[in-house]
């Protein structure tokens, strides 16, 4: 692990110093692939494009996420940005390398890439959506509360993050172990109340053209935007209950109420059929 996150400092070096003007770029890159941007782009945008892909990629998203945050807690993967001063490599010659906000992330650091295309279900009983969430959260606290009994201290990347983030204010509640589990477990919930909505059951055999479903990805990046950037709670239980409630939210918006507010206003704005 100690050559692989080494290797990256060398990479990181090298385009910082040398291909400084390309520094936007590697930050709308490292924004694009950002687990959020899953839920807020990718997801709307293959589901407009194909239901059933568009709620693969929901399923996908949330499952990988919450395996690659439990196999973090197992493997203590370190992020480059405390790595760089916790290893001792660097005391005698610091790397040239500096610091963003989307670096300052307090979780631990990716330690497996997932490649999943399993067979995801389509549309169930709405206990399956409510009962998966809720496996999700009682899963993760018994795994957590397990490994804190078993004494280990899961809190130890927020505490290096704080230690040797460049500025305090870059460290966003929304990076915490946490904020992935409330994000997964509100879309699995959410996805089951869309599926099962009036609104829903009014478009599902709709055949939507090409331009109501550019419409829709339109309207719905207009909504997403808002909803991800409103305010975040200081208090972190707070934080994590509002962050599951705007997740819930989100599939409801994607699957239901976008595509029946552009099916009912096309609808009105279809000019009237006369007979001869």
């Amino acid at each position: 692990m100690e050559s692989t996150l080494g290797a990256g400092i060398v990479i990181a070096e090298a385009l910082q110093n040398q291909l400084a003007w390309l520094e936007n770029v590697w930050l709308w890159i490292t924004f694009l692939g950002d687990p959020k941007i899953l839920f807020l782009f990718y997801f709307p945008a293959a589901y407009y494009a194909s239901r059933r892909v568009g709620i693969a990629v929901l399923w996908i998203s949330l499952i990988t996420e919450w395996l690659n945050l439990i196999f973090k807690w197992f493997l203590f993967g370190d992020r480059p940005f405390w790595w760089v001063h916790e290893s001792g490599y660097y005391s005698q010659a610091p790397a040239q390398v500096h610091q963003f906000p989307s670096s300052c992330e307090t979780g631990p650091g990716a330690v497996l890439g997932w490649l999943m295309t399993p067979r995801v279900p389509m549309e169930r009983e709405l206990s399956f959506y409510g009962l998966t969430a809720l496996a999700l959260m009682l899963g993760t606290s018994l795994i957590y509360w397990t490994l804190f009994t078993l004494g280990l201290d899961l809190s130890w990347s927020i505490s290096l993050a704080f230690k040797w983030c460049e500025r305090p204010e870059w460290i966003h509640v929304d990076s915490r172990p946490f904020a992935s589990l409330s994000r997964d477990s509100g879309a699995a919930l959410g996805l089951g109340i869309a599926l099962h909505s009036p609104c829903y059951a009014q478009v599902r055999r709709a055949q939507l053209g090409n331009g109501q479903k550019i419409a829709c990805l339109v309207l719905a990046m207009g909504l997403l935007g808002p909803l991800d950037w409103l305010g975040h709670p200081p208090q972190i239980s707070l934080f994590y209950i509002f962050n599951f409630l705007k997740y819930t939210l989100w599939p409801c918006l994607v699957l239901a109420l976008v595509p029946w507010a552009v099916h009912m206003f096309s609808a009105q704005e279809a000019p009237p059929i006369h007979s001869s």
